[in-house]
């Protein structure tokens, strides 16, 4: 499957932006936000929505939410604890469009 993205910013419908803090402690819960359509409102109708959002830190999936058209806003917030510094990225899938993947964000662990 071809996966696509990052969109330009300003331009971003299908990319998922990560938001998450630049430093965290060893160990502890802490948010990170994943938005689909921040510049750009995806839609979000039986015809055309966004079916699910995964979240990554590194190679390993840390959660993953499916979304059903009409019924839940293509943004999620995963509780999520790190024992050293990672680089998150997310993936969203759009009915339509298929698979896409945000900019790379790192989460520096503190200890």
């Amino acid at each position: 499957m071809k996966v696509f993205g990052p969109e330009p910013e300003g331009k971003r419908k299908h990319t998922p932006v990560i938001e998450a803090p630049a430093k965290v402690k060893k160990g502890e819960w802490f948010d990170v936000k994943v938005v689909v359509g921040k510049d750009i409102a995806h839609p979000n109708t039986k015809e055309h929505w966004i079916a699910h959002i995964s979240l990554w830190a590194g190679d390993f999936l840390v959660a993953k939410a499916d979304l059903e058209p009409e019924k839940a806003a293509s943004e999620v917030i995963f509780k999520v604890k790190l024992e050293e510094t990672t680089t998150l990225t997310a993936h969203a899938y759009c009915n339509l469009h298929g698979l896409w993947h945000s900019e790379e964000v790192t989460v520096e662990v503190e200890e």
